[in-house]
């Protein structure tokens, strides 16, 4: 896979960075820092980045701030190589967002399905059908934990079939989910939706990871990434082994807090986060210290 093939055909394969989003101590949102943050990822060989995702904090965002955020990404990489995400409580919300996303040139939206309660199919269907008629093309993000609605590999079907999406970030941690997938919708592009399932979701045939620690080591994932779609277990196996440690704090509740943690040891912005999420604990924000300087330690950026 190629940069040009990633950025200008189907810009949400490759590595797209779903960013933290760096909060000055008065938590207002720092776009300054943020913009350098792009820059630096998209440096590091990152192909784009995800903002107003759950790692960005979306839902803390006034409108104001959230579409700014999205502004701040398009000024700094262009609008092919951001993904917004445009999920909302109401789906004429979810296709304001995707509108907004369409006018600056995303190159794809990133939404939940309704996720004020737990929808049937049917209403999956008709909220994915309602912000796919806005024109941008919509990456579906399967997360039934948070939304208690689980799209299914059939009811991705459905969706693709449908013409309402082109890709799901699937983040249950199930990877028997992806060959089901690809027995039922071959064409549906699956991203990794979890860092810590990358190798083994690459192997079954993902093109593309929406990412969380690239964030904290954007050379070391981008390394990683490319040897395991390419299947290169000599380079992959070893550094997901080394990575993995930190990788699977992705997967956590507390997953914002912890890359931010990781972030500052790296002597980058993480900064703190906006109530809800308050710092973490004593012995988790220590052990993710301990995880990530022993990786810098290693030599991993």
């Amino acid at each position: 896979m190629t940069t040009t093939v990633t950025t200008r055909t189907r810009p949400w394969r490759g590595i797209m960075v779903a960013t933290t989003l760096p909060f000055r101590d008065d938590l207002s949102v720092d776009h300054d820092a943020y913009a350098a943050q792009v820059a630096r990822l998209l440096e590091a060989g990152c192909d784009g980045v995800v903002p107003n995702g759950s790692l960005g904090e979306y839902q803390t965002l006034t409108d104001a701030e959230r579409a700014q955020v999205v502004r701040t990404a398009v000024d700094v990489a262009g609008g092919d190589r951001v993904m917004p995400g445009v999920s909302a409580y109401g789906s004429a919300e979810s296709c304001r967002w995707a509108d907004r996303a369409a006018e600056l040139g995303a190159g794809s939206v990133l939404l939940l399905p309704p996720n004020a309660y737990p929808a049937d199919a049917a209403s999956v269907r008709a909220h994915y059908a309602e912000v796919a008629r806005t024109g941008v093309p919509v990456v579906a993000y399967n997360n039934p934990f948070d939304t208690k609605v689980d799209l299914t590999p059939r009811l991705l079907a459905d969706l693709y079939h449908d013409g309402s999406v082109v890709a799901v970030k699937e983040f249950t941690g199930d990877v028997r989910r992806a060959y089901e997938i690809a027995e039922l919708v071959p064409e549906l592009d699956l991203l990794i939706g979890a860092d810590d399932v990358l190798l083994e979701l690459a192997l079954a045939g993902a093109v593309g990871w929406i990412a969380g620690f690239p964030n904290t080591v954007p050379e070391a994932s981008v390394a990683l990434y490319r040897a395991a779609v390419d299947h290169d277990l000599n380079t992959a196996l070893p550094l997901y082994r080394e990575l993995h440690p930190l990788l699977r704090w992705d997967s956590r509740p507390e997953f914002v807090q912890a890359i931010k943690v990781s972030m500052d040891v790296a002597g980058l912005h993480g900064g703190p986060t906006r109530p809800p999420r308050f710092p973490l604990p004593a012995d988790q924000a220590d052990a993710i210290r301990s995880l990530t300087e022993k990786l810098l330690a290693d030599g991993h950026h």
